[in-house]
């Protein structure tokens, strides 16, 4: 059984993770220049469409936790789920800070805090 106050505090981080991982995939996917201003400082330039396919796993990100959301009352193996996918995340987002050439102050603490 879980207590109240860590049923508030999933019931308050489950909706955050989602709003930004909606945020993440409607700007990488329809805005892709205004990710790139954000997070970068730059022009966008992606000739191989990385960051829309970044979009879509955020996407995919958004889905689990909407999903999770609105079960993991009934069944906790959704809460495992979220956090498998967002640790993979994690080490993708310290790579790319680590290699990116061009990075804002808030790509860099987004990245880092991920």
């Amino acid at each position: 059984m879980i207590d109240a106050n860590l049923r508030t505090r999933i019931g308050a981080l489950l909706p955050s993770l989602l709003a930004v991982d909606v945020t993440l995939a409607a700007l990488a996917l329809a805005a892709p220049g205004l990710w790139f201003a954000i997070f970068h400082g730059t022009d966008y330039v992606d000739p191989q469409g990385f960051l829309r396919r970044c979009g879509a796993n955020w996407a995919v990100f958004a889905l689990l936790q909407a999903i999770a959301l609105g079960r993991w009352e009934r069944d906790r193996a959704w809460l495992l789920i979220v956090a498998g996918a967002r640790l993979s995340d994690v080490f993708t987002d310290w790579t790319y800070l680590y290699f990116a050439h061009d990075i804002t102050w808030f790509g860099r603490a987004s990245l880092a805090l991920t």
